[in-house]
């Protein structure tokens, strides 16, 4: 199974509170319904492991897929395309990684 993982920051002037109250009301019930993801989590970022330092981002996407490629149909649609340039709106320079566990 194929999980795309996504790191980001918030852009200045968007709060935790803001982000998080559209996260829960939109983002998270939207793309769990996509055909193509089979579990979708999103995670508040705290230190690093035995440190009192931030991690370097504050959020962290975790989406299991079913198919990647399907993914791709699931985002062109107009409710998707909405929920995407939301978050753009928010999120500073996403990073979206694909990753393939070593089953």
């Amino acid at each position: 199974m194929t999980t795309l993982v996504v790191l980001f920051n918030l852009k200045p002037g968007v709060s935790a509170e803001q982000y998080e109250a559209w996260a829960r009301a939109v983002d998270l019930p939207t793309v769990r319904k996509l055909p193509s993801v089979a579990e979708f989590q999103v995670y508040r970022a705290g230190s690093l492991l035995g440190s009192s330092e931030a991690a370097p981002y504050q959020y962290i996407e975790v989406i299991r897929l079913h198919d990647l490629q399907a993914l791709f149909a699931d985002i062109g649609t107009p409710v998707m395309q909405k929920v995407a340039s939301e978050f753009q709106a928010v999120a500073d320079a996403p990073q979206f990684i694909v990753c393939n566990a070593l089953d």
